[in-house]
């Protein structure tokens, strides 16, 4: 129990050290911008066709963390692939449908709706769909990377 308390404390001294650094810290970088101030733009590459991406933070095409946002219109599909950094993500709006395996099974597939999240461990086969437009932000640390289990769905080879 001790060292349970010990880990919480310590861990809330950090985020309030880190928040109060990032505030505070002179000629630091500061983002911030409302939802109507996001500037979107084609998605990465790396994803099929359609969807929209805004990076709010880092660049992940290099080391560090980074924050992306992606918005896929109705009917959207993401194949089965995997990512070889742990992946983070948070449905923003809409509903965001995943499944894990090898082979995609849209009635295998967990319906997130807005608010949710999920987090997979580096190597995590998966794939993805929306029904409706839907919005999802994406946190991980670079380099980004995505790799189709099927090489024939990597749009890059298209």
């Amino acid at each position: 129990m001790k060292q349970l308390v010990l880990a919480i404390a310590a861990g809330s001294l950090a985020f309030s050290a880190g928040t109060a650094s990032a505030q505070s810290a002179p000629g630091g970088t500061h983002n911030i911008a409302t939802p109507d101030e996001i500037a979107w733009s084609a998605g990465p590459t790396s994803l099929p066709a359609g969807t929209q991406g805004a990076l709010l933070y880092g660049d992940p095409t290099k080391e560090g963390p980074f924050l992306l946002r992606l918005k896929m219109p109705a009917g959207y599909k993401i194949p089965p692939h995997s990512h070889p950094r742990p992946e983070i993500v948070t449905v923003i709006s809409g509903a965001f449908h995943v499944g894990m395996g090898e082979t995609a099974d849209a009635a295998k597939a967990r319906r997130l709706p807005a608010g949710s999240y999920f987090a997979f461990d580096p190597g995590m086969n998966h794939y993805a769909h929306v029904e409706e437009e839907s919005v999802v932000q994406l946190s991980s640390v670079g380099p980004w990377a995505i790799n189709y289990v099927n090489k024939a769905d990597d749009p890059r080879t298209k």
